[in-house]
């Protein structure tokens, strides 16, 4: 077992490696090189990301891909996708065509209320409290007016606190409940300020209570923050068509399509051992634009998770269905996204997603980002129902395959030439990779 490093965090980025290296790595030189190869030549640009978090030793890059041909609300886009898993971008953009032509996406933004709370134990009397949250609301307002003045002059800031009470869960547990509008920016930042000057007012307020008895006075704030669950960040994406106006694809009518179609919606609604697997691929398309454009796909992914369990059961993102001769297919999805603020206007990349995406306001974004989601449901969905989710994820798949083998340009030609009509698995490459270098 290895002994604790002491003081590792005011070691130089050299001296961080030297010691992993010694500490952890087979092939000390090797391990050390790998590193550097991920360096930016611009020192510059290398200090801006080894700034971004603690301990930097290197860069883990992630492809930046582009779907193009999105049509939303009227308007085309090309939205950029960073994300390492094959097959996802060019889904994407099959599903942004296939709908080009079916009149596009339609997009809303519902509502953009964000979350954070104030947990504290509190023992006493629960009508002397109620009494004495409305008598310290106008103080809180007070309090927080410096912190909130910039965004409420932007029409944001804190719109409701609500005093809840908690007890039936957890024995003299209570909450603060507030909701903000951050508008552009994420708001990670300024909710938790908030959040921490309210609970330090609430907590100073208390002890000052004349009608509190000394037990009633102390109250113990357990913790103030932000919650990832905005189940009123809510936005809204949608496709319909006539459905006579969907391929069927090979054999399957259109009709035939749209049923099974609404039938395998249902199936990841009823079943949450599908639905986990359903909402994953809708993430794929929602992370990868997050990632790209500097948002924290942690918390989305959080969020989504808890919204597709609201009903007690989780269950689909998505729904579909058949009115009379129209198809519909649509999504309702919490995305507390941000375009100011954190990493938006400092990793290059980030400023060029967003660069290509117009400079979307937050409700632009969220829009998008829901749409991206909606269109690889949809590609996942039309060919699990058609011809297999293997065969075109595969084919993606090839060429990482071979480049595992170590295959030369020529070699990767010649054997995805092979694979043009022919079922791909990691076996079958490899015995067609063998005899290929058997032959020569």
């Amino acid at each position: 077992m290895k002994k604790p490093v002491n003081g590792f965090s005011k070691l130089s980025k050299s001296e961080k490696i030297a010691w992993l290296a010694e500490n952890h790595f087979s092939n000390k030189k090797e391990g050390v090189e790998i590193l550097k190869k991920y360096w930016n030549a611009d020192e510059k640009l290398q200090l801006l990301h080894d700034e971004f978090i603690e301990n930097t030793i290197s860069n883990f890059y992630l492809p930046l891909g582009i779907a193009p041909n999105f049509s939303i609300n009227g308007k085309s886009y090309t939205i950029p996708m960073a994300i390492e898993e094959s097959s996802v971008v060019a889904a994407a953009g099959k599903a942004a065509k296939y709908w080009s032509e079916r009149g596009g996406f339609k997009a809303e933004v519902l509502s953009t209320e964000k979350v954070g709370q104030i947990h504290f134990i509190y023992k006493g009397d629960k009508e002397k409290l109620r009494d004495f949250f409305k008598n310290v609301k106008s103080t809180i307002d007070k309090a927080t007016a410096s912190i909130t003045q910039n965004m409420r002059n932007r029409g944001g800031g804190i719109k409701n606190i609500e005093l809840k009470d908690k007890t039936a869960e957890l024995e003299d547990y209570f909450q603060l409940h507030c909701t903000f509008e951050t508008l552009d920016a994420m708001g990670a930042n300024f909710i938790n300020t908030c959040l921490e000057k309210i609970a330090e007012t609430f907590k100073e307020e208390a002890q000052k209570n004349t009608v509190f008895s000394a037990e009633e006075k102390d109250i113990q704030i357990v913790m103030s923050i932000l919650s990832n669950y905005v189940p009123n960040c809510l936005v809204r994406a949608e496709v319909s068509c006539k459905v006579d106006e969907l391929n069927g694809d090979k054999d399957i009518s259109p009709m035939e399509f749209a049923e099974k179609f609404v039938r395998a919606v249902a199936i990841a609604n009823a079943e949450p051992f599908r639905a986990v697997t359903h909402n994953k691929g809708i993430m794929n398309g929602i992370d990868a634009v997050v990632l790209a454009t500097g948002n924290d796909f942690r918390a989305i992914e959080a969020g989504a998770h808890a919204y597709a369990s609201k009903s007690g059961q989780y269950r689909s993102l998505t729904h579909a269905a058949i009115e009379g001769d129209t198809f519909r297919f649509w999504i309702e999805i919490p995305l507390a996204l941000g375009t100011v603020g954190g990493l938006t206007r400092l990793h290059p990349l980030v400023k060029l997603s967003l660069e290509m995406l117009g400079n979307p306001s937050a409700k632009n974004l969220m829009e998008i980002t829901a749409v991206a989601g909606l269109a690889q449901n949809f590609a996942a969905v039309r060919s699990l129902i058609t011809d297999g989710i293997q065969k075109g994820h595969m084919k993606m798949h090839l060429v990482n395959i071979l480049n595992q083998l170590g295959a030369t340009n020529d070699e990767k030609k010649h054997i995805i030439n092979i694979f043009k009509n022919k079922t791909v698995t990691h076996s079958s490459v490899i015995e067609e990779f063998n005899k290929l270098r058997t032959q020569k």
